[in-house]
């Protein structure tokens, strides 16, 4: 019995971890309160296309607490460069709008969701 625990205990723990690693793309596909990070992102560039830079305003704010969120899920599944990258264009995409700079907007927007999209493969 007590050698049935010594290797079943590591096996159980290896095959839990590897579980947890790879669960990034399962746990990215929900959303969270109807709230969904590509969505977030093709409705920002809608407002950035229409210059109607208070509601992209409003829009950047809401995709930031939702990233917030999705990322306490996916830390561990995901690579920390690209949480970085995607947190680094966010940040990118608030100074722009401020900026009302169209241009700029919507090549973080783009970078943004290519980061969205290279999580959890």
């Amino acid at each position: 019995m007590r050698k049935l625990l010594i290797i079943s205990i590591p096996i159980v723990a290896l095959i839990s971890f590897v579980l947890i690693m790879l669960s990034g793309s399962f746990l990215k596909k929900f959303s969270v309160k109807n709230d969904s990070i590509p969505e977030s992102i093709q409705l920002i560039t809608q407002d950035i296309e229409l210059e109607n830079w208070e509601n992209a305003n409003e829009k950047i704010e809401n995709l930031s607490t939702t990233w917030k969120t999705f990322i306490k899920r996916i830390q561990f599944s995901s690579e920390r460069d690209e949480i970085n990258s995607l947190d680094t264009s966010i940040a990118r995409l608030r100074g722009a709008i401020a900026a009302k700079d169209k241009s700029a907007s919507l090549i973080e927007l783009s970078e943004a969701y290519e980061h969205w999209e290279g999580l959890g493969k």
